[in-house]
């Protein structure tokens, strides 16, 4: 029976996922759902995911329902490079686990939160953008980039060190989020967060590209609605 994956790639983790799978040639068959059209909340869903939210694997039977437990598990099944995830260095992979727990409540937390109030919750809720979250959260992504920069990065070519790693496509894919809702500059501002998301991206482009069509057409079809609504 083919891995099973659930996944909207609108969704920042749902991306890292998709773009780990492609990256590393491991078959799986889709499961779109389309978080816009709500079909996350599905019964069919609820049954599968009781979180309701994506991304989610069904391995023969064997559900997981978060994605860093997701990027560990299948480097691990699947034999991956060693690189992505560590399965006998116990420093290097603990450097990685570091950043995939850090990264919840600052670079997603953040993030994701000034996505949603400049384009989700606008159109949702058919109101104008509430431009004091908005600068509440623009303070924390640039916290968020500072770490990355100052604690993760350093002098080094990616997060963890030398050779990209699950914890790379991770942070890349939660500050995509931003380029959707024109606010990359929050991390084109410094210098080494940007070097580091451009070496993720031209490290194996075209699948970066595929996984971010979906951020490419929301940066398109808001650059209207963005001014019109600030």
């Amino acid at each position: 029976m083919a891995l099973k994956v659930y996944y909207d790639l609108m969704s920042q983790p749902s991306r890292a996922v998709y773009m780990f799978l492609k990256l590393n040639k491991i078959p799986f068959e889709d499961k779109i759902l389309a978080l816009r059209k709500g079909e996350h909340f599905s019964e069919e869903y609820a049954r599968i995911n009781p979180f309701k939210l994506v991304p989610v694997i069904d391995d023969n039977g064997f559900v997981l329902t978060e994605s860093v437990a997701i990027l560990k598990y299948l480097s691990c099944k699947y034999n991956v490079p060693d690189h992505w995830y560590p399965r006998t260095d116990l420093r290097a992979q603990a450097k990685i686990d570091e950043y995939c727990n850090w990264q919840h409540l600052n670079t997603r937390g953040s993030a994701a939160m000034l996505f949603r109030e400049l384009l989700i919750i606008p159109r949702a809720k058919n109101q104008p953008i509430d431009m004091g979250k908005v600068e509440k959260y623009r303070k924390l992504v640039r916290k968020a980039v500072t770490g990355i920069e100052t604690h993760f990065l350093k002098s080094q070519p990616f997060l963890c060190g030398n050779d990209i790693s699950i914890a790379d496509i991770l942070g890349a894919c939660e500050l995509m989020q931003l380029y959707a809702v024109q606010e990359e500059n929050l991390y084109e501002s410094s210098p080494t967060v940007k070097a580091w998301m451009q070496r993720v991206r031209e490290r194996h482009q075209s699948v970066f590209d595929e996984s971010s069509k979906m951020v490419y057409r929301a940066r398109d079809v808001t650059k209207s609605s963005l001014r019109s609504n600030l």
